[in-house]
């Protein structure tokens, strides 16, 4: 995802924007949220301490662990992500444009099982869910 303007007109960047990306189809907890991105517990809460401020996510208890609170993009924080993916679409359409159709095909299936493989690897699995917030 391209670094991008939030609602405040302030600049998402590195590691702000990666928690934006993850947060676009789930709502972790912070512990969680700490493996996905490779960080330090300490580091994603300073992460969303600053989105949250910022609008861009909230966070709710879960109703699983009374312990952990679970991190959820708001209206602003899920318009951004969107914004940014729907202009990373469009540069690698544009770029992809100039191969043939099977050439994009093969191109799409071996980057999705790179992309997958990778996450397997450091054992996330890109497949699961997380159940949706109570209420």
């Amino acid at each position: 995802m391209a670094d991008r303007s939030a609602a405040d007109g302030s600049s998402i960047v590195g590691p702000a924007t990666r928690l934006l990306g993850v947060l676009h189809d789930r709502e972790p907890t912070v512990q969680q949220l700490a493996r996905l991105l490779e960080l330090d517990k300490s580091s994603v809460t300073g992460l969303v301490d600053r989105a949250e401020r910022r609008g861009l996510v909230a966070r709710t208890p879960s109703s699983a662990d009374k312990r952990a609170v679970l991190v959820s993009l708001t209206g602003d924080g899920r318009a951004l992500v969107s914004a940014a993916a729907e202009g990373f679409t469009a540069d690698v359409t544009a770029l992809l444009d100039h191969l043939p159709a099977g050439d994009r095909e093969a191109f799409s299936l071996l980057v999705s099982r790179m992309l997958v493989a990778h996450a397997a690897g450091r054992g996330i699995d890109l497949f699961a869910t997380v159940d949706p917030p109570a209420g």
